[in-house]
C-alpha cells in the first residue's frame, strides 16, 4: 500500500464529517489525491445497508446488526478503499472498525473482541495509518445533533448509558494503540482541532516520504 488511510471516530455529534472535509481540503492543497468516504454508505450497496441499519422501523437483532456493518465494510474496503490506497491516494473515512467495536461490541454488549475479529476478517486486517478520535461529552454531542434536526436515527436515539459505554470504549481502544490514535478534545474551537490533526498528518507524510526515499536508495 502506497497511500494513506485516515479514519475519524467518536460519538455522534463530535464533528467527524466537518473534519473529514477539512482534512480533504488540506491534502488537496498539497497536491495529494483524496478519497473521502464513510461507513456505512460509501458504496451503492453500502447506501442500502445504511438505510437498513440506521432507519429500519422494526427490531434488528444485535448480531444481525453487527453482520450488516461487517458486510458493508467488506464490500467497501474491497471496492473503494484498497484500490485508492494502491494507487497512492489518501483515503479519509468517517467511521471504521473501531465504531463497530464501540457501538456493537460495547453498546450492544456483543463483546469487543468478537466484533473486532469479524471486521478484521471482513477487511483482511486493513489497519488505518491514523485514527483521529474526536472526544466529546455525550450530552454536548446530543445537543449538537439536535440543533436544526427533526429526529435521530436508530443508534443516535439510544440511551445515554449506551452512548457512555461507546465513549468509554473508544477512549480505551485509543489508550491501547497510542501510535495509531490521535485523541482530540472536540469541545475546542474547530480551527484548534484542525491544527492538531494537521500537525499529526505532517508527521505521517514526512515519515512516508522518508520511507519512499529509502526504498529508492536501496533499489
Amino acid at each position: 500500500m502506497t497511500g494513506l488511510f485516515v479514519t475519524l471516530e467518536g460519538g455522534d455529534g463530535v464533528g467527524k464529517s466537518t473534519h473529514a472535509r477539512r482534512i480533504e481540503a488540506w491534502m488537496r492543497d498539497r497536491g495529494i489525491e483524496t478519497v473521502r468516504t464513510r461507513e456505512p454508505g460509501g458504496t451503492e450497496l453500502g447506501a442500502e445497508i445504511r438505510q437498513i441499519v440506521l432507519h429500519h422501523r422494526g427490531h434488528i437483532d444485535s448480531r444481525a446488526e453487527a453482520l450488516l456493518y461487517a458486510a458493508d465494510r467488506a464490500h467497501h474496503v474491497a471496492t473503494v478503499v484498497r484500490p485508492a490506497l494502491e494507487r497512492g491516494a489518501c483515503v479519509i473515512q468517517d467511521r471504521y472498525i473501531d465504531s463497530s467495536v464501540a457501538y456493537q461490541g460495547a453498546g450492544r454488549d456483543l463483546g469487543s473482541d468478537d466484533v473486532r475479529a469479524l471486521s478484521e476478517w471482513a477487511t483482511r486486517e486493513l489497519t488505518p495509518h491514523l485514527t483521529v478520535l474526536l472526544d466529546l461529552d455525550v450530552a454536548e454531542g446530543r445537543r449538537r445533533m439536535l440543533a436544526g434536526r427533526s429526529g435521530l436515527d436508530r443508534l443516535e436515539a439510544e440511551t445515554v448509558a449506551f452512548h457512555e459505554r461507546v465513549r468509554h470504549t473508544f477512549l480505551g481502544v485509543a489508550a491501547l494503540e497510542p501510535e495509531r490514535f490521535l485523541v482530540v478534545d472536540a469541545s475546542r474551537p474547530q480551527d484548534e482541532v484542525a491544527a492538531r490533526i494537521a500537525e499529526r498528518l505532517e508527521t505521517l507524510l514526512a515519515a512516508q516520504r522518508g520511507q519512499t526515499s529509502e526504498g529508492h536508495a536501496s533499489s
